[in-house]
């Protein structure tokens, strides 16, 4: 700029732009910085001082330069908020795929802590001083909770299914039922997984109704496998029949196997009156059957395959066992939650059952608080779902909270949200409601101060 020339603002001052080192160095990004690290708070505050360049926004007093500040923190803020955080689950659904699936027990975790933050025996035998298997005491674990021959875990069921299908029947015919060819989310659909499995699909029955004969009839001399699959997120109702799975199992010829993705992991836990329990099925003669190591049974997201000790070491040899292995923690946690579950310790409970447990005492709480919060909240009857593609059209009582504000349901919806720890609720009727269900008890304390300071800001 020339001269006694004024800036596009029309003033004296010399337009300008704080140097990029300087404001890293100031007290108001010293938070962001350690929430997001300075490479990344760095690219926020380029592209802020882009925008302002881009509309010859300049900075010339005090006003502008505090104004430039709020939009870059503002913008850290939003990029904080997509980090992994703790929230509050007020939704009623137990194991949420959106919130983290199922949490494991404090006690659990805390257990293998220090496990993890140093070395361990993950591959080296302690009795022969070599190189040992990955399973450590999982396969025992499961098969004294299952009574199968032999166990082994991989890094969710998704892999289970894919792994023993490519295994055993590449190349080769699976059966199974049109009313269990399912789509579960990120697009997992049974019979694309079949085809990158390399095996071949054969369909029978029909949506609703598929008998021990429909499998049988079906058998060719290239038959592998029949493929029985849980459903994880629909019910079939009214005009239906499922096979007798020991009948099935006790009809087919020698060269045939039979195995189930029974889906939910629900073993021993007695709350289902309509799930089959993995163990069960292996007593009726599946040679393998698979399920998820968190949902109903409480450990971390893994797969576990259990059943016939010669399949198992199969797919154990597996070229893609290698991608698909867990890591430490994953066989850390199962150990310790095996064990306790085994021990029939609370702690060995799964999120499902602990959350049933939990219901009233987390009734009581609420009601000591209604006095605290007036009108603006009631306390009334609800349902929870187990969720996580597990027991779908199955529910149970629960409580709810109900606000009252005289403001939109998404508004609020937003704004606990948006709370030092999110609350994430639902809406029924237009009203938000926070379903006590799946409050953890251990948040309780952090609910209860964070909802009375929104009331009291509200009423304000």
């Amino acid at each position: 700029m020339e001269a006694g020339k004024t800036n596009a603002k029309g003033t004296g001052a010399r337009p300008r732009f704080p140097q990029v080192g300087q404001l890293l160095d100031s007290s108001f990004l010293e938070n962001a910085i350690t929430r997001l690290s300075r490479p990344l708070v760095t690219d926020v505050i380029r592209r802020v001082l882009d925008s302002y360049r881009k509309q010859r926004r300049f900075i010339t007093d005090d006003k502008e330069q505090a104004q430039l500040e709020a939009d870059i923190l503002f913008s850290c803020q939003k990029l904080i908020r997509t980090r992994q955080s703790r929230v509050i689950n007020a939704t009623g659904t137990v194991i949420h795929t959106n919130l983290g699936r199922s949490p494991i027990s404090p006690d659990v975790w805390d257990a293998v802590a220090e496990l993890n933050t140093g070395y361990n025996n993950l591959e080296i035998s302690l009795t022969k001083g070599k190189r040992g298997e990955r399973k450590g005491l999982v396969n025992h674990l499961v098969s004294a909770l299952t009574g199968a021959e032999d166990a082994m875990v991989v890094n969710n069921n998704a892999s289970s299914v894919w792994l023993l299908l490519n295994e055993l029947s590449a190349g080769k015919e699976v059966i199974v039922s049109r009313g269990e060819q399912i789509q579960i989310g990120g697009g997992f659909r049974i019979p694309d997984i079949m085809g990158m499995a390399g095996a071949n699909m054969v369909e029978v029955g029909t949506s609703n109704i598929t008998t021990a004969d429909d499998y049988i009839d079906a058998i060719t001399e290239n038959t592998a496998l029949v493929l029985m699959v849980h459903r994880s997120n629909f019910a079939i109702r009214g005009f239906t029949e499922s096979a007798d799975i020991k009948e099935v199992a006790r009809r087919l010829p020698e060269h045939v196997l039979l195995a189930v993705d029974q889906g939910s992991g629900l073993v021993t836990e007695t709350f289902s009156k309509e799930e089959v329990p993995a163990d069960r099925y292996l007593r009726q003669g599946a040679h393998l059957v698979c399920f998820s190591g968190d949902k109903i049974l409480g450990g971390p997201q893994a797969g576990i395959i259990c059943g016939d000790k010669e399949l198992v070491k199969r797919l154990e040899k597996n070229p893609m066992m290698r991608a698909f292995r867990p890591g430490r923690i994953v066989y850390s946690l199962l150990e310790e939650l095996l064990v306790r579950k085994l021990n029939g310790e609370d702690s060995g409970r799964g999120i499902a059952e602990r959350a049933q447990l939990n219901l009233e005492a987390n009734h009581q709480w609420a009601e000591q608080l209604l006095p605290k919060w007036g009108n603006s909240v009631s306390l009334l009857e609800d349902q929870l779902v187990v969720g996580g593609g597990t027991l779908p059209d199955e529910y149970y009582p629960s409580w709810s909270l109900e606000l009252h504000l005289n403001k939109p349901a998404n508004k609020i919806l937003d704004e606990l949200r948006e709370l030092e720890v999110s609350i994430i609720a639902v809406i029924r009727n237009d009203k938000v409601r926070i379903n006590l269900a799946t409050i953890l008890p251990e948040d309780r304390d952090t609910v209860a101060r964070q909802l009375t300071n929104y009331l009291l800001e509200y009423t304000q």
